[in-house]
């Protein structure tokens, strides 16, 4: 027994040395993370202080309401925060409809198989693919197959196939998130496939469906190398026509075939010329992306937080 015990004793001194010592690893593993996200933190912190400090000379109501100029002084960011505004809003009526549509369709309707496993893996692989890549394919396509030019059109379709992906894959994984038996109380009260997905899997999955747009959103308000590739401007002095009219129907879709810039564009316009002040220009306008981009992954996580917080399982 005396035996039996003393072996116990040792065994669970064993067991104690091992626990502390997995316990030292994850501290040490934490402490290592922890150093190298507030190691970056601190670092895009610097550089977005730097930004804003060279570029806030120039952030005033003028520099966004006047055209780009030859004179740095009286240069703006007229054309190019419209246009990136009709260029998202192209963007968001092609790729949202279809990207959520399709993670419905993958998720909820689509046979488990090798087939649809394919698909996820290709879908998962193009969230990936560089972004010049989309816009070789574009310039292949909607320039030259279609013929659609160097519009704001070819380029909202653009940033759509950018998009897509993102929200496909948000979509299927808010809609996993959501447990069975919301599905099953639905059937057992009557409800179609269609009416469980649209009244009861949608509306609990729509905080992550809401936070992969506006991420997808977000980035594509900050691509270059794809609007580029198809023939965006880098110097444009006039706005595309207006969209909305003051006479029958009062929609104008003229817009669509305008030539365009965006923010990006004029950024590296500006940042390539040599004298100093156009570089003062370039910084406001990295600031305003920089900005741009955090308020909306800002507001992301905040209606995702909204909703999940109403739900009620």
């Amino acid at each position: 027994m005396a035996i039996s015990k003393k072996n116990d004793d040792k065994d669970l001194n064993l067991i104690r040395q091992l626990i502390k010592k997995h316990k030292k690893n994850d501290q040490i593993f934490a402490g290592i993370g922890m150093f190298i996200i507030v190691s970056l933190a601190i670092t895009l912190l610097v550089l977005f202080l730097d930004l804003v400090i060279d570029g806030y000379p120039k952030i005033n109501l003028d520099f966004f309401s006047n055209f780009p100029s030859r004179k740095p002084e009286g240069a703006g960011i007229l054309s190019a925060w419209v246009g990136s505004a009709l260029v998202l809003i192209v963007t968001f009526f092609v790729a949202v409809p279809m990207g959520v549509a399709a993670g419905i369709y993958l998720e909820e309707y689509a046979k488990k198989g090798w087939f649809a496993d394919l698909i996820e893996i290709n879908v998962a692989n193009l969230a990936g693919v560089p972004s010049i890549i989309y816009g070789l394919l574009a310039l292949g396509l909607f320039v030259y197959e279609f013929g659609l030019g160097t519009s704001v059109l070819t380029a909202g379709l653009t940033l759509s196939l950018l998009m897509l992906p993102i929200v496909i894959v948000s979509t299927r994984e808010a809609i996993r998130a959501i447990p069975v038996h919301i599905r099953e109380a639905a059937f057992a009260v009557g409800a179609t496939k269609w009416q469980v997905t649209l009244h009861h899997v949608l509306q609990y999955a729509m905080g992550g469906v809401l936070t992969g747009i506006i991420i997808g959103m977000a980035r594509a308000i900050g691509e270059t190398a794809p609007v580029i590739t198809i023939g965006a401007l880098t110097f444009i002095a006039f706005l595309p026509p207006s969209p909305v009219t003051d006479v029958a129907p009062f929609f104008n879709f003229a817009w669509l075939e305008a030539g365009f810039t965006v923010l990006p564009i004029q950024m590296f316009n500006w940042i390539s010329r040599p004298e100093h002040a156009f570089h003062i220009n370039a910084a406001a306008t990295g600031a305003v992306i920089i900005v741009l981009t955090l308020l909306m992954n800002g507001l992301a996580i905040k209606l995702r937080y909204n909703i999940r917080k109403k739900i009620k399982w």
